[in-house]
């Protein structure tokens, strides 16, 4: 398939000269937005899973999960560098001493980086001098990995995330002191937002410089607000057709070496009242690319950085 986005596979094997796969571990966690700490019930689309479907046990320690899913994905995959993944819900939302601690069980010689899922109003100074002095000592390449979903705050407050875009904004800055990798989740089909929030959003992970995306599809979870908004005709959601548009902008939009993680988002379908519009999710991210080659449309042909250097007539 003809490259007309960055795909972050392809940031792995220019920065390690490998295959890279993630190992997810589950922490036993919750996040502010539920337990009263900011607010309660979680955001509208989070079901009791927070966010992930494929964890083993948060019983197991940190360093049981990493070995029993290196042991599967290393067999199957014939890899040998992996990716620490602490995926579902605010995984820095802890003390200074335990964050030390799950972060500590991660140094072994096969993991080269760590992904650390977390939000905004978690990100806090004391934890990410440890992380540093850590990938100092270590070795280990860091990224903090945030939700935002949306530029919209209007949308943001429905969506009831118990944070702003002004928490996002400020714990990038924060977390560029540090100089470490930021990856962010983006919601392109969102009810009520609309073409220009989807510009806007890739427009304001340019300026945060954010590193990687990963772009989801409205997948709606059984068990949730979302659900039973959707089951009551509270919501209308976008055509398929329309979600493709959103992606294709949003890519023009971003920072061409910006890594995408994925186009489309996908979930079980046991676990799902709603999700893709009842398609592969790869079929949707093959016509997306399709049209992108048919069009010659590439991953940031509309961005600043383009832009500008097109107008100073500098070399890209």
């Amino acid at each position: 398939m003809t490259q007309v986005y960055y795909k972050v596979s392809d940031y792995y094997k220019e920065t390690y000269k490998e295959k890279v796969y993630k190992l997810p571990i589950k922490l036993p966690l919750t996040c502010p937005n539920r337990d009263g700490e900011c607010g309660y019930g979680g955001c509208i689309y989070c079901s009791e899973t927070g966010g992930s479907f494929e964890n083993l046990d948060s019983s197991l320690s940190v360093s049981d999960q990493l070995s029993k899913n290196k042991e599967y994905i290393a067999n199957k995959y014939k890899v040998n560098k992996f990716i620490a993944y602490f995926q579902n819900f605010s995984n820095t939302y802890m003390t200074l001493e335990d964050f030390k601690k799950i972060i500590g069980a991660c140094n072994k010689d096969y993991v080269v980086g760590i992904s650390i899922a977390t939000r905004s109003d978690c990100i806090t100074e004391d934890k990410l001098k440890f992380l540093k002095q850590w990938h100092d000592k270590t070795g280990i390449d860091i990224t903090i990995e945030l939700g935002l979903q949306t530029a919209n705050y209007k949308t943001l407050r429905i969506l009831n995330r118990g944070e702003s875009l002004a928490d996002f904004i400020l714990a990038c800055n924060l977390i560029n002191k540090y100089d470490f990798r930021i990856s962010t989740h983006v919601i392109l089909a969102l009810p009520r937002d609309d073409i220009s929030d989807t510009i806007e959003t890739a427009r304001i992970l340019n300026a945060l410089n954010v590193k990687e995306v990963k772009i989801h599809s409205l997948f709606i979870a059984k068990n949730t607000k979302l659900g039973q908004m959707y089951e009551e005709g509270q919501i209308t959601l976008q055509s398929k057709e329309d979600y493709q548009k959103n992606v294709i902008e949003f890519l023009r939009y971003i920072d061409p070496n910006c890594a995408i993680a994925r186009l489309v988002g996908r979930a079980p379908e046991e676990d799902t009242i709603f999700c893709n519009w009842g398609r592969s999710w790869w079929l949707i991210r093959d016509e997306i690319v399709d049209f992108m080659m048919e069009n010659s449309i590439e991953q940031g042909d509309k961005s600043e950085k383009i832009i500008y250097k097109k107008i100073k007539g500098d070399k890209l």
